[in-house]
């Protein structure tokens, strides 16, 4: 039966990789992901895990020797963050491009230079279009539950893809809390071993022989890109799919791409990911007690990016009134234009090909804020939706700025 522990997030994936049952095991630790690898060693060692546990000399390697266990139709893992995510940066191509149902845990961390090593989410978002399919936890218990339903995305015979599930950096991933870790049996009856059937993609059979990595002219080369690409634009409904049959199982969690909170009367809307949620949820309740309507839609999946449902959340018939501005709070920047998650929202609610985007849209405003770790206090949450309110009109006439960058005043 499931037994309730005090676990870091770090712990948490550890945990649910134990619970997974991969057969190969890579790690090259990197601040602040190492303690998943740590414990994993520690579980090998003991003999709570039946793997093969590689010491690697380096990320591009961690990441290659999984490629190579999972061609041979193995499940494996590995875990980075930060800089060690980008060495990895040929691999992950690799990987999705060869269809390979990898899972790997990033621990969201900033980007050199200046070098350091706290927690935003420039790493995860820079490598948006490498082909992964990736997740943000919010919480510990989050963190576990998605490594598991990781496997299940990556193996299904509709998807083929690797997952990139992802924790804040410090704040989740060395934060404790209690988390509920369930038990081996009905683990393993939610996610049985691998077993791909017969000419499975990215899997050699040595009775049905392929070839893998292959080169394509330029003909040939666009027709597999087309298929990866439609291929993740058709992962949300497994997503959805493993989703619900986890909650049915588990007694929590969602099937949601996105997670809304109190968002169906709300005038003012943040989108956010990751952690700093359950900030904005405590802001959120403090502000309706005083009669304003706020609300909160978490992201839960970037790739595949949820478009449908965002509009739907954010427009649909079911909405009890009309959104007056919309504010995208993230963890990075795309230097020179805004932040990536920013780009991400405005496209889907700009694409004017959809019966569901409005002719006439809402401001949006893009907060950026936490980089480098830098705390994203009550207060400045609520300085946001204040920004909101006057974006919609309510209280003169501010020129519009786009990207407003938080907490300067602190670094100066």
């Amino acid at each position: 039966m499931s037994e309730l522990h005090f676990l870091s997030g770090n712990e948490a994936v550890a945990q649910g990789v134990r619970l997974s049952r991969p057969r190969v095991i890579a790690a090259y630790p990197i601040t602040p992901q190492t303690i998943v690898v740590e414990r994993l060693s520690e579980m090998v060692e003991s003999r709570e895990l039946a793997a093969e546990f590689v010491h690697v000399e380096s990320e591009h390697s961690a990441l290659a020797l999984v490629m190579g266990s999972a061609a041979m139709g193995v499940r494996t893992f590995t875990a980075t963050s930060s800089q060690g995510l980008m060495y990895m940066a040929e691999c992950l191509h690799y990987t999705s491009g060869g269809r390979f149902p990898l899972v790997m845990m990033n621990a969201n961390r900033s980007l050199a230079l200046p070098w350091n090593i706290y927690g935003d989410q420039s790493d995860s978002l820079a490598l948006l279009s490498s082909g992964w399919i990736q997740v943000y936890a919010e919480t510990a218990q989050e963190s576990l539950d998605m490594i598991i339903q990781a496997y299940a995305v990556a193996e299904d015979v509709r998807v083929r893809t690797p997952v990139l599930v992802n924790l804040d950096g410090f704040v989740l991933t060395h934060t404790y809390e209690p988390v509920i870790v369930p038990d081996q049996d009905t683990v393993d009856a939610f996610l049985p071993p691998p077993d791909f059937p017969p000419g499975y993609p990215g899997t050699f059979d040595l009775l049905r022989p392929q070839s893998l990595a292959v080169s394509a002219g330029p003909g040939d080369y666009a027709g597999f890109k087309y298929r990866q690409h439609r291929d993740m634009v058709a992962a949300a409904e497994p997503i959805r799919d493993v989703g619900g049959r986890f909650a049915e199982i588990f007694g929590r969690g969602s099937a949601d791409l996105i997670e809304p909170y109190r968002c169906g009367d709300a005038e003012l809307v943040m989108i956010t990911l990751g952690s700093i949620a359950g900030t904005v949820r405590d802001v959120i309740d403090d502000l309706r007690a005083d009669g304003l309507r706020v609300g909160l839609l978490r992201i839960r999946y970037l790739r595949p990016f949820p478009s449908e449902d965002l509009r739907r959340l954010l427009f649909g018939p079911l909405r009890r009134a009309a959104v007056a501005a919309i504010g995208i709070l993230e963890k990075d920047i795309s230097f020179g234009h805004q932040g990536g998650v920013a780009l991400e929202v405005k496209a889907a609610l700009y694409d004017q090909a959809e019966a569901s985007a409005p002719a006439g849209l809402p401001p949006v405003r893009n907060f950026i804020a936490g980089l480098g770790g830098q705390d994203i206090s009550r207060g400045q949450i609520i300085a946001m939706f204040d920004d909101l309110a006057r974006a919609a009109g309510r209280d003169g006439d501010e020129p519009a700025r786009s990207v407003r960058f938080v907490g300067l005043e602190a670094s100066r």
